[in-house]
Formats: structure tokens, sequence, C-alpha cells
């Protein structure tokens, strides 16, 4: 427990390397758990086949204290074997939270090994929003803004993305 505690701190806090060997040892801590950071895809998918039946699932935007309320979110799913949950943050959230897609990820990956949980992480990008004023001024500036962010949010475990362009 403890030593996930200082992971995640460090996940958050640290600097550079250590930073950056925090979120590797996470990410790896994870997968061998079973809690790793999965796209919800063929559950809906299930789901709208009526295979899957009984549950929706809740989607939390956490913007500040991410490790304590994912923690507490997890618990809570446990204690009342609920269904999934779905972590998710908007690209403003990113930018006025300064928790970029790696550090978001990876605290809440830890959240779940925290609290034990065994199945699939399903966090998300929230509104990957082109904002109208900007994309009026400069389109292209705007959509590799979005794109970028996209890069960024993938490989930290972002496997579903909701883009608004309107």
């Amino acid at each position: 427990g403890e030593l996930i505690d200082s992971l995640a701190r460090t996940a958050s806090l640290g600097s550079d390397v250590v930073r950056d060997t925090a979120i590797w040892a996470i990410w790896a801590l994870s997968q061998a758990a079973g809690c790793a950071s999965s796209s919800i895809q063929e559950l809906y998918m299930a789901m709208g086949r009526g295979e899957v039946k009984g549950y929706t699932a809740a989607a939390i935007n956490l913007r500040g204290l991410t490790y304590y309320k994912s923690r507490a979110a997890f618990r809570a799913a446990k204690s009342m074997d609920a269904g999934p949950v779905i972590f998710e943050i908007a690209r403003s959230e990113i930018g006025y939270t300064m928790q970029r897609p790696t550090e978001y990820a990876s605290i809440i990956l830890a959240a779940a090994l925290r609290e034990g949980w065994n199945l699939p992480v399903f966090v998300q990008g929230d509104h990957f929003q082109l904002n109208a004023k900007k994309y009026a001024a400069d389109p292209e500036n705007e959509l590799n803004g979005a794109k970028e962010l996209i890069r960024e949010a993938v490989p930290a475990g972002f496997y579903n993305i909701d883009i608004d362009t309107s």
C-alpha cells in the first residue's frame, strides 16, 4: 500500500526520470494485477447487442485530488459490486488542472492497484474539443493542438476519446 502511495505521489510530483520511472512501474504493476488501462468499446458493443445488461457505466471527471477520489470510486464500486467506472478528463480540464494524460492515467491506475481492483480500468478523453474562436482565427493550429493531445493521450492509456467539434 505505501509503495503504491509513494509511486502515485512520484508520478504526480516527481522530476523527469524519477517521475517517468514511477509511471512505468505503475503501468507494469497494473498490467500484472489485471487492472490495466483498457478500451470500453467491446463492452459497449456487447451492451448494444443485448449480451450485457443490468447496469450503466458511470463516467467521472476528476479535477483535483485525483488519487484519493479515484481510490474512493474504486472502493465504492467494489463494495456495491458495481459495473465499470470511466475516469475521464476534458481538454479544458487538462489545461487548468495541469494534469497531463500520462499523469492522470497513471494516478488512476495507481488507485486501482491500491484498492485491489482487478478489472480493466477505463480512462478516456472527454471533450477533446476545438475552440471555435481559436479555430476561426487559425484552423490549422487549433486542429493540430487537438491532434497533439490525442497523440499524447493514446500512449498514456486513453483508449477512448470523445472529439468535440461543436
